[in-house]
């Protein structure tokens, strides 16, 4: 499951139907509040997060989940359209970033590259 976060109602509506399309089971979220409390009862396995965002932005977000035991090491793919993208990604843990507006092959490879890991490793 995929957890897509970003405060743009025609991103967050435009991701979740790519990823739904491609088989992936999402839920979705406005702002870091909303996606502090969708982190349970089922933890994602992969979390898309923009870091600009009203509420909660993608910082504090990520500073919270990493606080969580049970969730703080789902992987981030920050997407953002900040220029200095790579180093605030860097700074809460992602393990990719995409610019915005991004390729959507290039978020499709990211995010398959990204799960695999944890599917495998929660299969076991």
């Amino acid at each position: 499951m995929v957890l897509v976060v970003d405060d743009d109602p025609d991103i967050l509506e435009a991701l979740s139907e790519i990823l739904e399309a491609e088989g992936f089971e999402i839920r979705r979220a406005r702002n870091g509040k909303e996606a502090l409390e969708r982190l349970e009862p089922e933890p994602p396995h992969l979390i898309l997060l923009d870091l600009m965002m009203p509420v909660m932005d993608g910082w504090e977000f990520a500073q919270r989940m990493r606080q969580r035991p049970a969730v703080a090491d789902v992987p981030i793919i920050v997407l953002s359209a900040d220029r200095n993208v790579g180093s605030k990604a860097a700074d809460i843990g992602a393990v990719g970033h995409l610019a915005k507006p991004f390729e959507l092959n290039d978020l499709l490879d990211m995010v398959r590259r990204s799960l695999n890991p944890t599917a495998a490793s929660t299969s076991a």
